[in-house]
C-alpha cells in the first residue's frame, strides 16, 4: 500500500472512516492527500492523522494521485470530477463513494479513463468491519482492481455487486447501523438505570447483538421459530408501527436514490 499514492475529494466523514480503519490495523498508506472546502475539518483530519497533506478548495493535488476517492454527495460530484478531467490520467483509479451517480455517466465525463468504481462504504470500517459492495467499470484493469479490493479487504467485506443493486445496498448495509444505534445506546443507558455495571455492560449488550444475528444467520431456524424463542416480548404491540416507518421512509429515500 506504500507505493501508491490515495487522494481524497471530500474530507467529511466517510473520509475519516476509512482513514482510522486503515490506521488501525497499520496500513494507512503513506502518501494521502486530502482536500475539502472546511479548512477547520481538514485540521482535525491532520491532527488524527498527522501523515497526510491537506488542501483547502483545491481538487488538483488529490485528483494527481494513483488512486483518487471523490467522496462527495451526489449534487457535487458530477460538477468535481468534470473540474478534474484535464488532471485526471488514463491509469488513474476513480473511486466514487456516492449513490446516484452511475459509472457510465462517469465514464462520459472522463472518456479517457478505465478504472472506475463505485463503492457504497459503510460506518463500521471503522473498526475494520465493515460491508462495502463496489461495482467496476468493465474496462478496469485487474491490476487497479486488485489495487481498490486490496485497500477495503483491509476494512471488512468487499464483495464485488452488480452496480443496479448499489442504492438498494445504500438503503440497507450502508444507512442499516443508523436503523439500530439509538436503540442498542437507549438499551445500554436502560440497563445502567437498572443496575447493571457498566464494565460488565460494555460485554454484555455487544455480545448479545452479536448473537441475536448469529441466531438468525447460524441456527437453521425460519423467521418465526427465530422469534418465537423468547414468550415475553414487551414491545410487540409497537412491531407494526416500527414496520410501518420502515416501510414508509426507506422506500421513499429508497425510490429518490433511484430516480
Amino acid at each position: 500500500m506504500n507505493n501508491i499514492s490515495i487522494g481524497f475529494i471530500g474530507g467529511g466523514r466517510i473520509t475519516k472512516i476509512l482513514l482510522q480503519g486503515w490506521k488501525r490495523v497499520g496500513k494507512l498508506p503513506a502518501q494521502v492527500v486530502v482536500m475539502d472546502l472546511n479548512s477547520d475539518m481538514l485540521e482535525r483530519l491532520k491532527k488524527d492523522f498527522p501523515t497526510i497533506k491537506i488542501t483547502v478548495n483545491d481538487p488538483k493535488l488529490p485528483a494527481e494521485c494513483d488512486v483518487v476517492f471523490i467522496a462527495l454527495h451526489p449534487p457535487a460530484l458530477v460538477d468535481t470530477i468534470r473540474a478534474i478531467k484535464p488532471i485526471i490520467k488514463p491509469s488513474t483509479g476513480i473511486v466514487s463513494l456516492a449513490p446516484k451517480i452511475k459509472i457510465v455517466k462517469i465514464a462520459e465525463i472522463l472518456p479517457e479513463c478505465k478504472n472506475i468504481v463505485r463503492i457504497n462504504p459503510n460506518a463500521p470500517s471503522i473498526v475494520n468491519a465493515g460491508y462495502n459492495p463496489m461495482a467496476f467499470s468493465k474496462s478496469i484493469g485487474e491490476t487497479e482492481k486488485k489495487t481498490v479490493v486490496d485497500l477495503f479487504r483491509l476494512l471488512g467485506d468487499c464483495p464485488e455487486v452488480p452496480e443496479e443493486l448499489l442504492e438498494a445496498f445504500a438503503m440497507t448495509t450502508a444507512m442499516g447501523p443508523t436503523y439500530f444505534w439509538f436503540q442498542i445506546f437507549e438499551l445500554q443507558e436502560l440497563a445502567k438505570s437498572f443496575g447493571i455495571p457498566e464494565d460488565i455492560l460494555k460485554d454484555a449488550i455487544p455480545k448479545m447483538v452479536i448473537g441475536t444475528v448469529k441466531t438468525i444467520t447460524e441456527s437453521g431456524m425460519t423467521q418465526t421459530e427465530v422469534m418465537d424463542l423468547i414468550p415475553v416480548k414487551p414491545l410487540v404491540e409497537e412491531e407494526p408501527i416500527i414496520k410501518e416507518f420502515y416501510q414508509k421512509k426507506l422506500n421513499a429515500l429508497y425510490k429518490k436514490l433511484k430516480g
